[in-house]
């Protein structure tokens, strides 16, 4: 893919991609009894009985509280129907459940632009940056990974991203975290994406100009 705007395969991040950041994650571990700084899915996944259903149980009513509050992102809607009208696909890969994706694509109001079954959770995929939820999107849409992005804030999405062959867009909202090893594209904001692809269809500029 030598143009930007030629991509039709899009997969988002959602927390703090679509949504403005509002996870606190030191609160969430904290509320859990993890360390500061862990992994909380990889801590989780290695606990015994009963232990770990109980903390997912804990961690599924902090995510449902985060879900109800979701704020779309800055330029979300814009961008979302300038890539509606040229007939692009989206998926959601997710390192929170497919239910509460849903529930936040619902509060910031994008839900419709996306089917269910391409918005995969921890209970559908491997976390990020395990690479597998995008290689079944790219086998459920029957394409190859570069006709396909990444979009993501954190560096989990964009070593997805990588590791399944995929462009990626981070989206630095916070603009103090940079992994310009893992990134192919860096905006601000959805807003900034938006406009870029408005420049390139526009100019039909190269990406890496």
């Amino acid at each position: 893919m030598e143009l930007l705007h030629q991509c039709r395969y899009w997969v988002f991040d959602l927390d703090g991609t679509l949504t403005r950041p509002v996870h606190d994650f030191e609160h969430i571990r904290r509320e859990l009894g993890l360390a500061p700084g862990a992994d909380i899915l990889a801590t989780l996944a290695d606990l015994p009985e009963p232990q770990r259903s109980a903390l997912y149980v804990q961690l599924d009513d902090l995510e449902r509280y985060y879900a109800l509050k979701a704020a779309p992102a800055p330029g979300l809607h814009g961008l979302f129907e300038w890539l509606s009208e040229r007939n692009c696909r989206f998926g959601i890969l997710t390192r929170n459940t497919r239910e509460f994706a849903l529930l936040s694509l619902r509060a910031i109001g994008v839900e419709a632009y996306f089917d269910p079954a391409f918005v995969l959770g921890r209970d559908e995929a491997q976390p990020k940056p395990d690479p597998g939820g995008l290689q079944h999107l790219l086998s459920c849409w029957e394409i190859e990974p570069e006709d396909a992005l990444m979009v993501g804030d954190y560096r989990y999405d964009l070593e997805a991203g990588r590791n399944a062959g995929l462009m990626t867009v981070h989206v630095d909202s916070r603009e103090d975290r940079h992994w310009p090893e893992l990134t192919d594209l860096r905006v601000q904001d959805l807003g900034e994406l938006h406009a870029l692809l408005q420049r390139t269809a526009a100019s039909t500029v190269p990406l890496n100009t």
